[in-house]
């Protein structure tokens, strides 16, 4: 059974810090690209970061770029999100995202930005 399963969640204030992480399973993680997307209360799917099978590319939303870090680590078949200097607009669901052979999607961790 194939399965992304994010944590890492939470409520955070403005300029503070999360690092999300979505562990996958039952399908060969390596090969596949990740990304994580968002969604805010009441509006669409965003795109925040990807990153390549091996790790070596990224590229991130001019939104988050130069505050959110994505890695992933293989061997552990996790994919990570460091994000810094979190602001109110980061309020969303963060979602992991699997793209290869086929799509994957996760249940989704809730960030909530706010003082």
């Amino acid at each position: 059974e194939v399965q992304l399963v994010e944590s890492g969640g939470g409520l955070v204030q403005p300029g503070g810090s999360l690092r999300l992480s979505c562990a996958a399973s039952g399908f060969t993680f390596s090969s596949y690209a990740m990304s994580w997307v968002r969604q805010a209360p009441g509006k669409g799917l965003e795109w925040v970061s990807a990153i390549n099978s091996g790790g070596g590319s990224t590229s991130y939303a001019d939104s988050v770029k130069g505050r959110f870090t994505i890695s992933r680590d293989n061997a552990k078949n996790t994919l990570y999100l460091q994000m810094n200097s979190l602001k109110p607009e980061d309020t969303a669901v963060y979602y992991c995202n699997a793209r290869g052979v086929s799509i994957y999607w996760g249940q989704g961790t809730q960030v909530t930005v706010s003082s």
